[in-house]
């Protein structure tokens, strides 16, 4: 599987800048075939409250994935959308792929709240002192913080799939020695009414509502294969059928500010297009 990873986040990311693409190709070369050190005495718990004896050592394969204490905590774990992913690799694994998280928190009280506001029960460790990222200094880039390891606890995916549906399904073809099927459809074209939305100054306890909309500009299906949100604070609903040419889709964006403040939020759109993804901002002041 060597290299099979390289060549796809290169093609993945064929929109960016010369030197970013250089960049990911130096750390998939450095992570690929990488062995994962775990400390000695890690502890896990339920929602930071009860310590549970969780053993991962002797599976085939593991899920890891590290979160440290730089920037939006919240925006960064997206709980909802790993125990959707967690509950797909259990209906195909039949429950044998561990999942596997550090999280190193700048507040630790923060951190219990928001497991138990996402009811996560799974066990965590909250790495205070940071000593699994002290072991195996992870890339400070969030994408490039989760890992599918094999027995050896060896890399053979990098890549978030909670953040990235491309990499979800390489985890996933991985996981099933390929039996999954390609979710690779006949490419078509979009437009969107606009890429960037200001709700200027607003009192904090007012949800903010946007409708952009995409508009199937070529000959085939649009399919919407997934959209992710930089963080919690920002939902966004559609409909999930398939969009004929030259018809409309909604996407209905709401926000709601967690503290005051100017905020910048990303709504990531995976769609069959060459230019995807779609990257939508919305913007604002909380008062």
């Amino acid at each position: 599987m060597k290299h099979i990873y390289l060549l796809f986040f290169l093609c993945l990311l064929c929109s960016c800048k010369e030197s970013a693409k250089e960049k990911i190709a130096r750390l998939v070369r450095e992570w690929d075939g990488k062995e994962i050190s775990f400390p000695s005495h890690s502890v896990f718990t339920i929602q930071g409250k009860d310590t549970v004896d969780f053993s991962f050592a002797d599976a085939e394969y593991k899920i890891i994935t590290y979160i440290d204490s730089v920037g939006c905590t919240s925006c960064k774990l997206q709980l909802p959308r790993w125990k959707e992913f967690m509950h797909e690799v259990d209906s195909l694994a039949q429950g044998k792929v561990p999942f596997v998280f550090y999280f190193h928190p700048k507040d630790v009280k923060e951190l219990r709240y928001i497991t138990r506001r996402d009811a996560f029960t799974y066990p965590v460790c909250f790495d205070e002192k940071d000593d699994f990222n002290a072991l195996n200094r992870f890339p400070g880039e969030m994408t490039f913080q989760s890992f599918l390891l094999n027995r050896e606890n060896k890399v053979i995916a990098i890549g978030n799939p909670v953040h990235n549906p491309k990499v979800k399904e390489l985890y996933l073809q991985r996981l099933t020695n390929g039996k999954m099927p390609s979710s690779s459809v006949a490419m078509t074209d979009v437009s969107v009414n606009t890429a960037n939305m200001d709700f200027g100054t607003f009192p904090q306890s007012e949800k903010q509502e946007y409708k952009f909309v995409l508009t199937n500009e070529g000959n085939n299906l649009l399919v919407i294969q997934d959209v992710t949100t930089s963080c919690g604070c920002t939902k966004v609903s559609y409909s999930k059928e398939p969009v004929r040419p030259g018809a409309p889709l909604e996407l209905t964006v709401t926000y709601e500010a967690e503290e005051k403040g100017h905020f910048n939020k990303m709504i990531t759109v995976y769609c069959n297009t060459k230019a995807s993804p779609l990257r939508l901002m919305i913007a604002g002041n909380a008062k």
